[in-house]
């Protein structure tokens, strides 16, 4: 993977200076956003053509008293069911935008599950592992990260467990 390293100071988003600061090997990935797209996934999967299994969006979910963050990818939907016991969790349900927003520090669309606002205990789809690398977002709309999946679940401490709906759980 090529490693894309600007200085701590000049990376852009929380997300990139927390990869600059650790000296991990990502990719960053721009594309012109449009501001009439709400499908922010699909829309970062079509404009770098990128496979959409290989794009996992960040959601913010509330898991019985906390919250926590689900990465999975914009190909599939995250089973409540299948979250609430990776995280040995009686329920989950999807945080609303004002709260995502807040406990992020970015908008939806442009969450990144690195450099959030304040540590979430964080689940990563197993899918991320049959993958060299992963999108991610960098933390602005019109920008991903590429990256290792064993170097997301290091710097987000990541439980890895099949998530999505369409998966068997073992």
């Amino acid at each position: 993977m090529i490693a894309e390293r600007p200085s701590a100071s000049r990376a852009s988003t929380p997300a990139l200076a927390l990869l600059v600061e650790r000296g991990i090997d990502h990719r960053t990935h721009a594309f012109q956003h449009d501001p009439t797209e709400s499908a922010f996934g699909n829309e970062a999967a079509r404009q770098l053509n990128a496979d959409p299994h290989q794009v996992f969006k960040t959601l913010i979910w509330q898991a019985d008293a906390g919250f926590c963050v689900a990465i999975a990818p914009i190909a599939e939907s995250v089973g409540p069911k299948r979250l609430a016991a990776a995280l040995e969790a009686r329920r989950t349900q999807l945080a609303d935008v004002s709260t995502a927003e807040r406990l992020s520090g970015s908008v939806v669309g442009a969450i990144s599950p690195l450099g959030l606002r304040q540590p979430l205990r964080t689940v990563l789809d197993a899918s991320a592992l049959n993958y060299e690398a992963i999108m991610v977002s960098a933390g602005r709309r019109g920008l991903e990260i590429s990256i290792a999946p064993s170097d997301l679940i290091e710097l987000t401490s990541a439980i890895v467990a099949p998530i999505t709906s369409s998966q068997r759980q073992p």
